[in-house]
C-alpha cells in the first residue's frame, strides 16, 4: 500500500498549518493499492521523537477500504476517530517542545472491522490490529517548530 499527501513529500517538512502553529487541521492523503479482501482500513499519525516515547497525534478506524482519499480536516464517513495523547478524538497536529521531529501517517488494511469506540487509545487499537494486517503504508514528514 501507499500513502502519500500533496501537501508535503516523504521526509520533506509538514506545513504550518497542520500543526499546532497553524490552524491544526488534517493534512489531505492519499491511499493506494488497498487488498481487494479489505474489510477496513486504520490511520494512525504518531511521533517517535517525542521526548518520553512516541506520542500519538491521530488514531482513526472503520475506514471504508475503498477510501482513496482523506481530504484536509476532514474524517471518512462512517470512520471512528481514537483518543489520542492529547485526550481528545480528533487530529493534533505536530507540536514538538524542540528541535526537528518526524511524523509518521501509516495507514493498515485490516480482514476485519474493529469493535472500538472513540474512548479507545493506542494500546487497545495495536492489541485489536494484531493478526489482522493484510497490508501497510507510511509516509513521513518533519516539522521543526518556529522554522
Amino acid at each position: 500500500m501507499k500513502i502519500t499527501s500533496t501537501a508535503f513529500t516523504e521526509g520533506g517538512a509538514l506545513p504550518r498549518k497542520y500543526t499546532c502553529d497553524g490552524p491544526n487541521v488534517n493534512p489531505p492523503l492519499a491511499i493506494e493499492g488497498a487488498p481487494a479482501e479489505a474489510k477496513s482500513l486504520v490511520l494512525i499519525v504518531d511521533d517517535p521523537d517525542a521526548p518520553h516515547g512516541t506520542w500519538n497525534h491521530w488514531l482513526v478506524w472503520n475506514i471504508d477500504p475503498k477510501t482513496t482519499e482523506l481530504k484536509e480536516n476532514s474524517v471518512p464517513p462512517g470512520a471512528v476517530q481514537g483518543t489520542t495523547d492529547f485526550g481528545s478524538a480528533k487530529y493534533g497536529g505536530p507540536c514538538p517542545p524542540s528541535g526537528t521531529h518526524r511524523y509518521f501517517f501509516r495507514v493498515y488494511a485490516l480482514d476485519t472491522t474493529l469493535n472500538l469506540t472513540a474512548r479507545a487509545k493506542r494500546a487497545d487499537l495495536d492489541k485489536a490490529l494484531a493478526g489482522h494486517v493484510l497490508a501497510e503504508g507510511a509516509l513521513m514528514g518533519k516539522y521543526a517548530r518556529g522554522r
